[in-house]
């Protein structure tokens, strides 16, 4: 069972955008209380927070699938829906972020440095959010947005001050015993460490540094001999370089000599520059006879290339306090030198002014739509609403997709890919004014006519229909004209076009008319035409016979049409010309004239 992990993939999927609710208001004496859909909650993002308790990236390991939670649907009554929880993901200090390709996204050092890895999606908009006043009460809402779902590589590089690298069983991981309190596995075969030590070393009043006990490096390593440059990461942060030779080999073909130009070579194949640390080295095992003259015969050679020498004994811990001290000096001065590290920094980017939002290119017979906003708005879409494709439609026409289209040449019925949904492009008003404005120019490019601001020479488009939006049950309503009613409780014409025509013809001046009894006169003093005189007349005599032909039946009638709401006001006007307060012809009062308050 591994204890130490430093490799990991990492897939993770955001929470998933809560969808919009489509939902009108319903309450007593309010039959028409509108729209009062919510708004979906946001998706939870997935974060990347360093954690000073954190060393290995071994729970990735055994739990490599993390996905966050998604965000609630909206309800009715203008209720969003909750958002979705962030997962936080705590990852040890040096945790580099890579594609599955190997490219690099971000390398958290220091505690507290976050990086959002996937994004959660965005919550649908309900339909009292996309209200407007041409869109009254829609009937559909959006989609919730899909969150992010990526698959992305953790490598730990280890931050320690000291690295020792070295060839196997060179006595490493002894040192690093015997420099801290870290016990690491020691044996008497190679390739004991397989995976980096890591100590805590203090002598005297310096500050504290840590040492990496890197895994054993032998030629080819670069080519993948061994447990080849794997674990080398691990010493890309470190302060100090030191190499561990061993002087009590007993293999013919090595010495300390060689086994450093050997180490040296493989670290230059390494793909980080690594020779600018500074650098030491450590003659290990001077406690065998044969061991101690080597390590006397080889120092001067080594110092000679300007290295600094240390002879001990791990065993013994001859020479190792002598050790421990240059160390803690050279990190504190390394130290000194060095920018401070800090948390790795936000880096807000807005979106430029002049940003192309959507990228359109032609692809066999169809064509593909590229760009973030057409891609969400497609993703956010109810491709089993009518409405709301006719709402994409707008959006698309309005951001300029179609006269795009209609450059590049694109005929209705065109096949159309934007993200996952292919669909035959049906051109809108806009879109069809952008067809025939490149015909029109197309045209004026081949005959040779020159058009200055886009209007010499202009063939004639087709005509501009009405907007979107238009409802055709409104085309075909039965609801009677003013003409009609007035013709139908008058009893007289109820022919449309007869009624238009009486209407519409020329009042009498009212200086030039005279009272006559019992007939019909408007207020400005015409006849209206759409009165019969036959039907006042029944009234002159006090007469209310219901035989009578186009008399009242009755009272009931009467009381009808004077509560009509959209039937004509009538009061009686007298043989002077005052209004007279009384009752209906045949009812009290005879002589007075009907008078039409409700000109056209």
């Amino acid at each position: 069972m591994p204890t130490f992990v430093d490799r990991v993939v990492l897939h993770a999927a955001a929470g998933d955008g809560g969808h919009g609710c489509a939902s009108i208001h319903r309450e007593k004496y309010k039959p028409l209380g509108g729209p009062d859909g919510g708004n979906g909650g946001r998706g939870g993002d997935i974060r990347l927070v360093v954690d000073p308790g954190v060393t290995t990236l071994l729970d990735f390991h055994f739990h490599p699938h993390r996905r966050a939670t998604s965000g609630r649907p909206g309800q009715g009554s203008n209720k969003s829906g909750a958002d979705g929880e962030d997962l936080v993901l705590p990852v040890p200090d040096g945790t580099v972020v890579l594609t599955p390709d190997g490219d690099e996204i971000v390398d958290l050092v220091g505690v507290g440095s976050s990086y959002v890895l996937a994004q959660g999606g965005r919550g649908g908009r309900g339909n009292a959010a996309l209200a407007s006043t041409r869109r009254k009460a829609p009937g559909f809402a959006e989609l919730g947005e899909p969150g992010e779902s990526l698959d992305a590589v953790l490598e730990l590089k280890s931050v320690a001050d000291v690295a020792l690298v070295g060839y196997p069983s060179a006595g490493k991981s002894s040192l690093v015993s015997v420099l801290s309190a870290a016990k690491p596995k020691i044996a008497d075969y190679p390739f004991t460490t397989l995976v980096p030590n890591l100590g805590v070393a203090q002598v005297g009043d310096l500050p504290p540094y840590t040492v990496a006990d890197v895994p054993g490096l032998i030629p080819g390593a670069s080519q993948g001999r061994g447990l080849g440059l794997e674990f080398l990461r691990h010493i890309e942060r470190c302060s100090v370089i030191v190499h561990v030779l061993d002087c009590a080999t007993l293999e013919p073909d090595r010495d300390p000599l060689s086994d450093l130009d050997t180490i040296s070579s493989e670290l230059a194949a390494y793909a980080t520059d690594l020779t600018d640390r500074p650098r030491l080295v450590v003659l290990n095992k001077i406690d065998v006879p044969d061991a101690r003259d080597l390590a006397e015969l080889v120092t001067p050679d080594l110092r000679a290339r300007g290295l600094e020498v240390f002879a001990l004994s791990t065993a013994t811990r001859q020479g190792v306090r002598q050790l421990s001290l240059r160390l803690a000096t050279m990190v504190a001065e390394y130290r000194r030198l060095s920018p401070v590290a800090s948390a790795t920094r936000i880096v807000l980017r807005p979106r430029a002014v002049d940003e192309v939002e959507f990228k359109v290119r032609a692809l066999g017979d169809g064509f593909v739509v590229t760009g973030a906003k057409p891609l969400r708005w497609v993703r956010q879409t109810d491709f089993t609403n009518d409405e709301a494709i006719g709402y994409l439609a707008d959006r698309l026409a309005r951001l300029g997709v179609e006269a795009e289209l209609a450059k590049l040449g694109a005929q209705p019925g065109a096949e159309v890919t934007i993200g996952d949904v292919t669909f035959d492009w049906e051109p809108t008003l806009s879109g069809q004014s952008a067809l025939a404005q490149y015909a029109a120019d197309r045209a004026d490019e081949s005959a040779g006519v020159a058009t200055v601001g886009g209007s010499g020479g202009r063939r004639a488009a087709e005509p501009v229909m009405g907007p979107r939006g238009t409802d055709d049950r409104l085309r075909t309503s039965v609801r009677l004209t003013r003409a009609e009613r007035m013709a139908r409780r008058a009893g007289g014409l109820v022919d449309d076009d007869e009624a238009e025509a009486a209407f519409g013809a020329a009042l009498v001046d009212a200086d030039a008319a005279e009272f006559a009894g019992g007939a019909a006169t408007n207020v400005s003093g015409g006849r209206d035409a759409g009165w019969d005189d036959a039907v006042w007349a029944a009234g002159e005599d006090g007469s209310s016979d219901a035989g009578t032909s186009g008399g009242w039946e009755d009272d009931d009638d009467w009381e009808d049409d004077e509560d009509a709401g959209d039937g004509p006001s009538v009061v009686w006007v007298g043989p002077d010309g005052r209004e007279i307060t009384g009752t209906a012809p045949g009812h009290g009062w005879a002589g007075g004239e009907p008078v039409d308050r409700n000109e056209d």
